[in-house]
């Protein structure tokens, strides 16, 4: 398959008619580059854990420059055009141009995508006719509630009724998947299942539910926590069984992140799968495997079933992918083994994690683990039971031959 990502620029908050309440990008302060995996041996900082990770756009970028940087991506792919997906900072929907770009893109006669759009900026319902003319097939609409009143006044959309609307005149004709942000108390409960019964009645084909997230540990790492003071926040169990619930009130694929997938048991559908896990490699060596809070007891049980004697190191951050230096700096690292093991796309620069777990005297090696080991939920939505379990596969192969490799 041959995709191509069109990039229009947009800033948080900036380009998308104000933030939603419950916004990840809300508060968000200037920071200095994290370091990660994209960085230089011996610098720490590059454009990705410092521009791309904080959206530090400038603003949206204007149609020409747009179509000149789809015609330099053209230029570099080859084989035939599967998929056109728009994505940005800023929220499509509130593109200046954005008529215009969906004209250009349908030229192309490749289905178009939109990965994330709140509809904010979608004032007048016609415009879903339009874009499944224009060869969209497909759209992630985050929806927050069915009820107006509450899309008002916490996703700030001046026009509720019609975005509404455009996302029920699209579900009719094309694939969408809507996206909930779950804040307790506001549109959970009854409210929840009123607006999972209007998505279900409009066709629209899947759910995912996000757990809103008010605390550093809970990954808002742009010093920005609370985005709202005061307010309630579910566990990570609880937020699991909503998702469950969800499932058994609708036939729509629902998914949940960061837990959980209930069609597919996943994440980590290897911790009950001893025989597939029969797969893996055996380990014979040992190393430190550090990871968020939520994965660290499946990975446990599936390197503990490979054999030998490897500790699995949580830090308070929940989610692997967003460990920052600050969540090393407070592990007791005496305790620690020789070799580390951190996540492939933490923000973390190597050298500077050498230094701080190595700050006792003893020289430890840290070593950039494998990208993914299991799909969280917005990943496992387009994907099969089967893919999944080849996904994690492949990521523990990858994880346990670097212990093997690495290890004492």
């Amino acid at each position: 398959m041959v995709q191509l990502t069109v990039d229009i620029g947009g800033r948080p908050g900036i380009d998308c008619r104000g933030f939603c309440s419950y916004c990840y990008f809300k508060h968000a302060q200037e920071l200095p580059p994290f370091g990660c995996k994209y960085c230089l041996q011996f610098t720490k900082g590059c454009d990705y854990c410092s521009r791309s990770v904080q959206e530090k756009y400038s603003g949206f970028l204007p149609l020409r420059e747009v179509a000149e940087n789809v015609l330099s991506d053209l230029q570099r792919l080859s084989g035939d055009l599967t998929r056109i997906t728009i994505s940005g900072g800023g929220d499509p929907s509130c593109y200046p141009e954005f008529m215009e770009l969906v004209e250009l893109l349908s030229s192309l006669e490749a289905p178009l995508h939109i990965g994330y759009t709140s509809g904010k900026g979608f004032d007048n319902p016609d415009i879903a006719e339009f874009m499944v003319e224009k060869g969209m097939t497909e759209i992630s609409f985050t929806v927050f509630s069915s009820d107006p009143s509450l899309r008002r006044k916490y996703m700030h959309d001046p026009t509720p009724e019609a975005s509404l609307e455009i996302l029920a005149r699209l579900a009719s004709k094309i694939d969408v998947y809507s996206a909930l942000v779950i804040l307790p108390g506001i549109n959970d409960g009854e409210k929840l299942t009123e607006t999972v019964m209007w998505l279900e009645s409009v066709g629209v084909k899947g759910l995912i539910l996000m757990r809103f997230a008010n605390t550093s540990n809970q990954g808002l790492i742009l010093n920005n926590a609370p985005v709202i003071p005061g307010q309630t926040i579910h566990s990570v169990e609880e937020f699991a069984e909503i998702v469950r619930k969800v499932r058994d009130i609708t036939t729509m694929r629902v998914s949940g992140t960061p837990l959980c997938d209930p069609d597919l048991q996943s994440p980590f559908i290897l911790a009950n799968e001893a025989e597939i896990l029969g797969k893996l490699p055996t380990i014979t060596k040992r190393a430190g495997v550090i990871t968020g809070s939520i994965a660290a007891p499946f990975i446990k049980k599936i390197l503990d079933q490979r054999g030998g004697e490897n500790q699995v190191i949580q830090v308070e951050k929940e989610i692997a992918d967003l460990i920052i230096i600050d969540d090393l700096k407070r592990l007791p690292i005496s305790d620690l083994p020789e070799t580390l093991i951190i996540p492939g796309r933490s923000f973390v620069h190597i050298r500077e994690a050498e230094e701080i777990l190595s700050s006792d005297g003893n020289v430890r090696t840290i070593i950039r683990g494998p990208d993914m080991l299991t799909a969280d939920g917005e990943t496992s939505m387009g994907m099969t039971r089967d893919e999944v379990l080849e996904l994690e596969l492949d990521g523990f192969r990858t994880l346990i031959n670097l212990i093997n490799q690495w290890g004492n």
